[in-house]
């Protein structure tokens, strides 16, 4: 087999069989993992969630992941946010012509290993090979299936006055990652992005909570984005206390120097949760005994003043109205 990938794996006729052989089923076997048409699976009863997600980052491979880690993380991440319990996934892969093999096994490991942590199965897959110049290396299409529990049903709609704004870790680390990797301003920083599938974390705090009214996770657009939908959706304002908002002290730094709200850069391991004041202490407890949300805690609250708007406290003690996010901050982060 050659190198790199060829027009000819992506036919359909015996490279696209030794591809899928060499690489895919390789790292991807598992018992549902089907060769035909379509993945026949087992659903327990109850309603389903379903999310597909593109993944297009740029560069393919950033400090803390890559896109297969990427690819899996998010949608699991999605379902898991609508208090599902993920369960099934399929992927389709673009990938340019004379794209590195190597390169493309890496990803595809990266995506197994992320699989097995989030505790899904890759059950079926397509793979299209573009001719040079089509595609930018390698993009990957992911659909996730999970089964609702009893119990509480997260939405963006349902935050109410009163509750309390938890993010779970520190933000803007993936943004900032993704940035410094494009080497575009020569700045040199030790950051890692917090690429992790979340689903665990969810459901422990769902378990602590069955009331849990919204939880999201912050990707495109940051934790400030986020909040505004939650906002918009739920006809309520929220007030943020920056000091209390945790951001490393590397991912500071480089905002600092180019002016960028760390609120606004993207996030892929972290959750914002808006639960009820009286369930915060059962939340944190939870979600800070649950890997990749150790460094939860609360950042602000749900109020009936200012509806659609989100409010800072500053550090001096004033109180600034956060702009609402326009323009694309970055592109290609995810």
């Amino acid at each position: 087999m050659n190198d790199v990938v060829t027009l000819a794996q992506g036919a359909g006729g015996k490279q696209t069989s030794e591809l899928i052989e060499r690489v895919f089923k390789a790292h991807l076997a598992n018992p549902l993992l089907t060769e035909d048409d379509a993945a026949v699976v087992d659903v327990p009863a109850g309603r389903l969630a379903l999310s597909t997600d593109g993944f297009i980052v740029s560069p393919a491979f950033f400090p803390g992941g890559d896109v297969g880690k990427l690819a899996v993380c998010g949608t699991v991440n999605d379902v898991a946010c609508m208090g599902a319990t993920p369960l099934y996934l399929t992927c389709a892969f673009q990938i340019e012509e004379g794209y590195p093999l190597a390169q493309l096994e890496t990803i595809v490991a990266s995506m197994a290993a992320a699989a097995r942590e989030a505790g899904v199965s890759v059950v079926a897959g397509d793979t299209k090979v573009a001719g040079r110049g089509q595609v930018d290396g390698v993009f990957i299409t992911t659909t996730g299936v999970g089964v609702l529990g009893r119990g509480a049903r997260p939405r963006g709609g349902a935050a109410r006055p009163g509750d309390a704004v938890i993010v779970t870790g520190d933000v803007g680390r993936h943004g900032c990652a993704i940035l410094l990797s494009r080497d575009d301003f020569g700045i040199e920083a030790d950051v890692t992005s917090d690429c992790a599938p979340l689903a665990a974390a969810i459901r422990s705090a769902l378990d602590a909570c069955d009331d849990i009214h919204t939880i999201r996770d912050a990707t495109r657009g940051g934790v400030g984005t986020v909040l505004y939908e939650i906002a918009h959706q739920s006809g309520v304002g929220v007030r943020l206390d920056a000091t209390k908002v945790p951001v490393a002290p590397e991912v500071a730094g480089v905002c600092g120097m180019l002016g960028l709200e760390p609120l606004y850069l993207a996030c892929e391991g972290r959750l914002v949760v808006v639960c009820p004041p009286d369930a915060v202490d059962a939340v944190l407890a939870a979600l800070r005994a649950s890997t990749h949300a150790e460094g939860s805690c609360v950042i602000g609250s749900v109020t009936r003043e200012d509806p659609g708007l989100v409010v800072m406290q500053t550090e001096i003690g004033t109180q600034t109205i956060l702009p609402e996010p326009g323009n694309e901050l970055l592109p290609r982060i995810c």
